[in-house]
This record gives structure tokens, sequence and C-alpha cells, in this order.
């Protein structure tokens, strides 16, 4: 599969409790890769937590972080990278996206918020209806999140190995074979 991809590194995007992270470990350890998750990045530049830099800097500081994080991040191959759930957001950020592969976990509301029902630190699910607003956040993303390479949709009782393997599966379908074009003069 390596050989395959040629070093293209993957991207995760998705909703926040996708499993970016844990299914990038996952993608990372199969393909022989490194395993990068860009908030841990900016956590460890700025020294400060996600919620934190979210209450003091607002989320526009964050994106930009984030946005230069993903800059850096993009020159290098022989990565898989779990990103932010609002990356997409801005238009700059896909430039960076198409240097890899990009894989969508697309998880639906109910099986996220299950997930994210006791998490304190997403700021972005501060909010006195979180189911609500993390509806309202999909609806708003899902046209970006949609022009991922790979769609996998991610079920109720699946296991983070199953999915990392499901995305594995579907690599090839969406790797275009440079041999294939060759030697049709002969």
């Amino acid at each position: 599969m390596s050989s395959l991809l040629r070093g293209v590194s993957l991207y995760l995007i998705g909703m926040m409790g996708a499993g970016k992270t844990t299914v990038g470990r996952l993608l990372a350890q199969q393909l022989g890769y490194g395993f990068v998750d860009t908030d841990d990045v900016i956590a460890q530049a700025t020294g400060r937590a996600i919620t934190q830099l979210f209450a003091e800097e607002g989320e526009a500081a964050f994106r930009q972080l984030e946005s230069d994080v993903l800059a850096q991040v993009s020159a290098h191959i022989n990565l898989t990278v779990a990103t932010g759930g609002g990356i997409v957001l801005r238009r700059e950020n896909w430039s960076y996206l198409r240097h890899g592969l990009i894989v969508w976990l697309d998880v639906p509301v109910e099986l996220l918020y299950n997930r994210l029902a006791e998490d304190t630190t997403r700021p972005l699910l501060q909010d006195p209806d979180p189911r609500g607003k993390l509806r309202s956040l999909l609806e708003q993303r899902q046209p970006l999140y949609s022009q991922a390479d790979l769609h996998i949709m991610v079920y109720e009782g699946e296991t983070p190995e199953q999915i990392a393997n499901r995305v594995m599966e579907a690599i090839p379908s969406v790797l275009k074979n440079p041999t294939s074009h060759q030697h049709k003069e002969n």
C-alpha cells in the first residue's frame, strides 16, 4: 500500500469526535508513516490547551494558527495528519490539504453527540444545546467535507481498527496508477 501511495500524505477531516486522531494513528502504523495531530502541534507551539486558546485569543486566532501549522505540515510526505474539525472552513487550507489524499470520516450527529457528551475540552460545544450545535456545524461543513477524495461513513459499534481497515481498502480506488497509460502505442 505505501508503495502505491508513493509517500503521499493522508489528511483526515471530519467533525470533532469523528475519530480522526485514533484512526489516524492506526493508519500511520499500517503505512509506516509519521503521525501529526494539528491540534497537538498548536498546543505544543503555544504552550496552551485548545480550549484556553479559544478563550483567550478567540476562534479566528486559532484558525490562523491552524493554517500556519497545516502549511508547514503539507511540505512533508509520509504523514498521516489528523486535522481540526473546522480546518475545511478556510479556502487557503484546501490548497495545503490537496498536497495529500483527503479522507472524510463521516459520523452521524447522534453518534458524535454520544461520544462527546462527557467531553469538556471542546470549545465549540460549550453551548446550551450541544446536540443542536453539532448538527448546525455539520450542516455548515458538510459541503466542504464532501470535497474529500475518500468519503468513509462511520457506523455505530465499529472499532477504530475496522474504520482504519476500510480506509486502507478504499485508498487504491482513488489513486491513479501512473503506469497504466504507458505502452499504448505498441
